[in-house]
């Protein structure tokens, strides 16, 4: 049965952790069993921090979905992301749960600095603007929160590169939305990242 309408919810997008698939920056200054294991810590806390968010919680899976893994399928509501790449895929989530919720925020599984009162606060500020974005410290974004179906956000958009967040700003502000930014954090992507922001495994 679909959710009701007039609530919150989360997409979280995330890969299958497969080795040598995952945190595949990170590998190159450590190696990949490493990185397979920042990959399912970073997982385990964005599944923590989505419990504590009031929202309708939905878990996009790269590849295939897992019936037994870190998410409970009763508290997560499993799908498989789209063919095409980030903006596409992306896109189509939106267009998929829009239909059930007014609000939704998607997430990745990366940025270990993002807490739920952040998640929260972002639900409340869609009352009062078009769009809300998490800005990320390398020039993307870590969320991205709408109330509508979004304008042309996602095509040809450069993605991985410091151009995303100022290219997706100017976007949103040319189609006439209105947008407020969040508290700038780091994504983990190199092991600098997270030595600086994360901890010993």
């Amino acid at each position: 049965m679909a959710p009701k309408k007039n609530n919150n919810a989360l997409i979280i997008f995330i890969k299958n952790p497969v080795k040598g698939r995952v945190k595949t920056r990170l590998a190159k200054d450590a190696d990949e069993d490493y990185a397979l294991k920042v990959y399912l810590e970073l997982q385990n806390y964005t599944r923590d921090v989505s419990l504590k968010t009031d929202a309708t919680r939905y878990l996009y899976y790269s590849s295939h979905i897992q019936g037994v893994d870190l998410w409970d399928p009763l508290l997560f509501n499993k799908r498989l992301q789209s063919n095409g790449d980030l903006g596409e895929r992306m896109r189509n989530a939106f267009a998929e749960i829009l239909t059930f919720h007014e609000k939704v925020i998607i997430i990745g599984s990366d940025c270990i600095q993002l807490d739920s009162e952040i998640l929260n606060s972002a639900f409340v500020l869609l009352d009062e603007y078009d769009i809300v974005l998490g800005p990320a410290i390398d020039g993307g974004y870590y969320l991205l929160g709408v109330k509508e179906y979004p304008p042309d956000i996602f095509t040809s958009m450069p993605w991985s590169t410091g151009m995303v967040l100022d290219k997706t700003i100017e976007r949103i502000l040319k189609a006439g939305k209105s947008c407020r930014l969040l508290q700038e954090l780091s994504d983990i992507d190199y092991l600098e990242d997270w030595e600086r922001y994360g901890y010993e495994l």
